[in-house]
């Protein structure tokens, strides 16, 4: 069984209302990147008052990629620094900034599942933006669901229906009543488009032990679990930011490991996706966002 975390990272925008509302004034009037100036002296301060989010990461980086002090110390800055970059990209995106570039060299994959008769499920984690694609592509074939979740700020919320309000995408916020199951069951059933984050647990027994950057950590089964009862098939999911205005879109295909017993396809599922993310965690390491102590 999984064991319940003292406390997680909660995943709420920071900032209080008129904060947020001021941002998105601000970059209908300035470049995005004006505000990444300012992010250079902000950082350290966000560093020192959060330090269970800051020590989390170093520790990622020194115990799970073996950085020398000095360097991890590096490492946690720049992860911390893009994931403020990231957050002004969103609301540079609801302030109706469109110079982002979004790059998809793995969008046959996702066009020939488009065309399929069956939903599917996109499995996203905790890495990159992938907010930001749902707000600047568009499709009308099949109608996107996107878990998210439930106590995020109004505002935030407000803005993210907006942005996505033309694009064929609707967001599922996840809370305790377990509505959000019913709604996914809906989506699969009737041939949609489901993205779940597959990286954090929440301290839930409904997980799996898998190797994961020099370590053992415990991945959720939500996904794979769905994925068998509907019989639909599952990529992995990851938007990477690889320049200032421009984002690249991974996917891969989660083998089903057909003719196996229904947990052993579920756990060989989970753990297929967790090598599938330790594989964009090596290759962009300070794209990790999960500020919280993550391994067992």
């Amino acid at each position: 069984m999984g064991v319940k975390r003292e406390k997680e990272w909660e995943g709420v925008t920071g900032g209080h209302t008129l904060g947020q509302k001021a941002l998105k004034v601000t970059f209908s009037l300035v470049d995005v990147r004006a505000g990444y100036a300012l992010l250079v002296f902000v950082i350290p301060f966000y560093m020192l008052f959060y330090r269970k989010g800051y020590l989390a990461i170093y520790r990622y980086f020194r115990a799970h990629h073996g950085y020398s002090p000095l360097r991890s110390f590096l490492k946690t800055y720049r992860n911390h620094y893009l994931f403020g970059q990231m957050l002004l990209d969103r609301f540079a995106v609801y302030a109706g900034r469109r110079a982002f570039e979004i790059e998809n060299p793995d969008n046959p994959l996702f066009l020939r599942m488009l065309d399929g008769p069956r939903g599917f499920i996109l499995a996203g984690a905790h890495t990159g933006n992938p907010e930001l694609c749902g707000y600047l592509l568009r499709q009308q074939k099949k109608r996107i669901h996107v878990l998210v979740f439930g106590g995020e700020a109004k505002e935030v919320q407000k803005n993210r229906m907006e942005a996505l309000g033309n694009n064929n995408v609707c967001l599922i916020p996840v809370g305790d009543d377990l509505a959000h199951v019913f709604l996914i069951s809906e989506a699969l059933a009737k041939g949609e488009i489901v993205i779940m984050p597959c990286d954090r647990t929440f301290g839930s027994a409904k997980s799996v032990e898998c190797d994961f950057l020099n370590g053992k950590a415990r991945f959720p089964i939500g996904a794979f679990v769905l994925a068998v009862q509907f019989r639909v098939p599952v990529l992995a999911f990851f938007a990477l930011k690889v320049s200032a205005l421009r984002y690249r879109i991974h996917l891969a295909p989660i083998p089903a490991l057909a003719g196996q017993p229904k947990r052993e396809r579920i756990d060989g599922m989970t753990r297929c996706f967790a090598r599938e993310l330790e594989r964009i965690v090596r290759r962009y390491p300070e794209q990790w966002f999960n500020f919280y102590p993550f391994w067992s």
